[in-house]
């Protein structure tokens, strides 16, 4: 990879109490968020979360309703020279099909003041040296997002804000925009990369700001994120409701899932194991479910109406908000099933019933082991 110029230290992005109304529709609702230099933050949400009327709002070719945003503490028409400061990418289709894409980055060139020369070296650093010369229309949407991002780097800005660089690309195209950014961070530039999807920006990201329905729903590290992850026991057992009030006793979650299965969330083998053997719970099958940070995401992202309250009642009483790195927000409460559901019990579980005759002389049989999964 060709070395990149030095440049300044990226500024911090800021956007406070954001609201982008179309009508009657909020695009986006009272938002807010920090975007800091030397990291890699995704702005991550499903389609129609509000990430790229943000963008738009943030490098002001949107007007807000209300609030505000900041690149270094200027709004974006305010910074001189602004594409030294910032580099965008917020669309692959704005080429004029028969233009090469050397005249392509030299229209740019002359209209922000920024010599020829840089031309050669932004399209090293895309990869895109050889097709120089080819008309843009001949390009694959691969292709077209790697001039993208030369022409955002056309200014050896400080800051970038990226909408879905990774669309069109193919495995080998992620990896390197993977180690791209990286490097273009490590540098101490400010970059914010919106996307839709986790698993792919999992890899990539530092820190997170997840939005849905024009809201936020959490801001910080990645591995505070990473942390949210939990694991579950499942358990096939002809005896639920005495295996409910153990775990509800061990401060563990029970949820039925069919007749003579339940799911005891938070429990690990370690956990579940001794407790079933100590109180000679029956069981017929133990597997372990795991949830990946595509589970968590969607979690986060998943609601049933724009209104806070309409949230709250779906997913039944409010939890107080957590503090810490995240913030006041809290991820959604599992929604348990319209089953018969299984409280704490009012005092201890009655204790087994004595065994009928004198222990086996050998060890109890047990249930074959289940693979984890």
């Amino acid at each position: 990879m060709a070395a990149v110029s030095g440049a300044a230290r990226g500024g911090t992005i800021e956007v406070r109490g954001l609201t982008k109304r179309f009508g009657r529709i909020a695009a986006v609702n009272d938002l807010s968020f920090t975007v800091q230099p030397g990291r890699i933050t995704g702005f991550l949400g499903p389609n129609g979360a509000g990430k790229t009327t943000t963008l738009r709002i943030v490098l002001d070719l949107v007007n807000a309703t209300s609030g505000t945003a900041s690149i270094g503490g200027r709004r974006y028409r305010d910074i001189p020279d602004p594409a030294r400061a910032v580099g965008a990418v917020l669309e692959a289709t704005n080429f004029h099909p028969s233009r090469r894409a050397y005249a392509h980055l030299r229209m740019m060139t002359i209209a922000a003041g920024i010599p020829a020369a840089r031309i050669g070296e932004v399209l090293e650093l895309v990869g895109l040296t050889a097709d120089a010369r080819r008309k843009v229309g001949g390009y694959s949407l691969g292709m077209r997002q790697r001039l993208q991002l030369a022409g955002a780097l056309l200014g050896d800005p400080g800051v970038l804000i990226l909408d879905e660089p990774s669309n069109g690309l193919d495995p080998q195209g992620i990896a390197w925009l993977r180690d791209f950014l990286r490097h273009l961070a490590r540098e101490g530039r400010t970059i914010l990369v919106s996307s839709h999807l986790l698993a792919e920006m999992a890899q990539t990201v530092d820190d997170v700001v997840i939005v849905s329905q024009g809201q936020l729903r959490v801001q910080g590290p990645l591995s505070a994120l990473t942390a949210r992850a939990h694991s579950a026991m499942r358990v096939r057992t002809p005896e639920p409701d005495r295996l409910a009030a153990l775990a509800h006793r061990a401060g563990l979650v029970p949820r039925p899932l069919v007749p003579g299965t339940v799911l005891v969330d938070g429990a690990t083998p370690e956990i579940l194991g001794p407790l079933l053997a100590a109180n000679q719970v029956v069981v017929y099958e133990v597997v372990q479910v795991s949830q990946d940070l595509e589970s968590v995401f969607l979690s986060l992202t998943t609601s049933m109406s724009d209104s806070p309250a309409a949230r709250l009642q779906a997913q039944g009483p409010a939890v107080p908000p957590a503090q810490g790195p995240w913030g006041p927000t809290t991820p959604p409460q599992p929604q348990l099933p319209p089953q018969p559901q299984w409280a704490p019990p009012a005092g201890p579980p009655a204790p087994p019933p004595p065994p009928a005759g004198p222990p086996p002389a050998g060890p109890p049989a047990q249930s074959p082991e289940q693979p984890q999964r």
